[in-house]
């Protein structure tokens, strides 16, 4: 069973380390070709290209200037500990222990702009390219056309040598990379919704908290058979089958968030 998760904006290359453990990334001549196209641009440019402000734009500009080769835990971080955004909130990584870090290097994947397809442990340099930003470049007019089938096919070779279960915690944006029919496996979708209003909905900011929550879950009680999620209850969220519908499952938690 593998689960892919989205990377965040937020990032931190500062807080001690939870373990000095490391891998390379698997697509590094990949993200080399993006960021050589992208040390071309100016920084009003980036500011344009991500539609952010002109400080985010020097901070990014500068980011892909100084991005090089090799990584080593002197000049990069790992992928998991470096990511400090919502999803990561909930993940807690910085608590995991080795063999959490050691289950997760297995089981866990982090879809990426810049790095295609990240396990854990794999170091990563400061960088901010959202897989859905429109960055025309040599292989076509955005990065879901750079990256093409390549992310699948990385997916589908894991699933094969595991029991081709895939759990889908990224957003949109990210999982658009992926071709699921490519993958000859089950996908599994989990929602995750608040009482609000006098409904159950999906609020942005809880949903991706529960997506981390779900990841560590799955990580600290290895996981490995996905009806066992069904157990899940992190945060106050239970499994409802009245609202699931095939392999989208969907948690809800009652009262105000």
């Amino acid at each position: 069973m593998l689960i892919v998760i989205s990377p965040a904006k937020t990032l931190d290359f500062e807080s001690p380390l939870a373990t000095e453990k490391h891998t390379q990334p698997a697509f590094l001549d990949d993200s080399c070709e993006l960021i050589d196209q992208l040390k071309l641009l100016e920084p009003h440019q980036v500011s344009e290209l991500m539609k952010i402000s002109a400080k985010l734009g020097d901070l990014n500009a500068a980011r892909f200037q100084q991005w090089q080769l090799p990584f080593s835990l002197d000049n990069a971080r790992q992928a998991i500990l470096a990511f400090k955004g919502d999803v990561y909130t909930g993940l807690e990584a910085e608590t995991f222990s080795d063999d959490d870090f050691a289950f997760a290097q297995q089981h866990l994947r982090i879809l990426s702009g810049l790095y295609g397809l990240l396990k854990p442990l794999d170091l990563i340099q400061p960088y901010r390219l959202e897989m859905g930003t429109s960055f025309r470049n040599q292989r076509g007019k955005d990065l879901y056309a750079f990256w093409g089938e390549r992310l699948t096919k990385a997916l589908r070779s894991e699933l094969a040598a595991d029991d081709q279960v895939l759990i889908n915690l990224a957003s949109n944006e990210y999982f658009h990379s992926v071709q699921p029919k490519g993958l000859d496996a089950r996908v599994i979708t989990p929602q995750f919704r608040d009482w609000k209003n006098g409904q159950y909905k999906m609020i942005s900011f809880y949903a991706k908290k529960a997506r981390g929550m779900m990841s560590a879950y799955i990580i600290r009680h290895r996981v490995t058979d996905p009806e066992a999620l069904k157990d899940f209850n992190a945060g106050g969220y239970y499994f409802s089958p009245e609202q699931s519908k095939g392999d989208t499952w969907v948690f809800l938690r009652d009262g105000e968030a």
